[in-house]
Formats: C-alpha cells, structure tokens, sequence
C-alpha cells in the first residue's frame, strides 16, 4: 500500500547543509534565484519576504514564502487565480524544476526532473491539488 508523501520544515540551522546535499551549487547559483523570479512573474502582489524550506519523505524538497497570505497569480498557460503561500511555493518549484531540466547538463537535467517529479508526487495530496494543476498545466 502507498504511503502519504509528507513533509518536514527544514530547521533554520539546517538549511544550508540540506540543500547543498540535494542540490549543491546549484541551489544559490540558479535554482533559488529562479524559483523567486518565476515567483514575481506569476504573482505580481509577491514582493519578496522569508522563505520555509520543506524536506519531503519521499527525497523531494520544496519552499515557500513564510506567510498567511494568498496572492492572486496569471500564469503564462492562461491560468488565473487564488493561491496559498504554501501552493504559490510548489508551483514556483515545479516551474524552475521544469525549466532547468532542460540543461544540457544531463546530469543535472536529471536531478531536476527528479525533483520535479518527486514535488508532483507530494503536490497530489495537497489541499489545493486543483488550482496548483491548473497552474502548471
């Protein structure tokens, strides 16, 4: 039977040992830079802020802005409206696992897709599964 893919804050004091092991230079140098500009383009309300690391029980990793506001977004494929924080981070991290898959790093192309895949799996679950498809479809 499958389990529930659940996940965990990532302690402040572990963060950067937690994405370097996942993601090593990578992390600063284009997967987090990436993930709050596709942040700003689809939520034009987002303004910056702190960000929660979430360590995933399947391997996966994602973040989120540390907030209870939800902001209204337009993403390119037409979709519009109403996501949480929490749904605003998934989708951000889907987009730059999406986009950066495509490297021609095939190893890291990999690592990527892996991850987004890993996300997509967890993302089933969530409570706002509808509008987050809707996002990234």
């Amino acid at each position: 039977m499958d389990k529930n893919v659940t996940r965990e804050l990532v302690p402040e004091a572990q963060r950067s040992e937690h994405v370097g092991e996942l993601f090593g230079v990578q992390f600063p140098m284009r997967l987090e830079p990436f993930i709050y500009w596709a942040t700003s383009q689809m939520a034009p309300d987002y303004h910056g802020g702190y960000w929660q690391f979430y360590a995933l029980s399947n391997g996966g990793f994602y973040m989120a802005p540390e907030t209870e506001e939800s902001f209204k977004v337009a993403c390119q494929n037409c979709y519009t409206g109403t996501l949480s924080a929490d749904a605003l981070g998934i989708v951000a991290c889907l987009y730059a696992y999406s986009h950066l898959s495509f490297t021609p790093n095939e190893a890291l192309g990999r690592m990527y897709a892996r991850h987004y895949h890993l996300l997509r799996e967890y993302m089933m679950e969530h409570p706002e599964v509808a509008e987050i498809l809707g996002a990234i479809d």
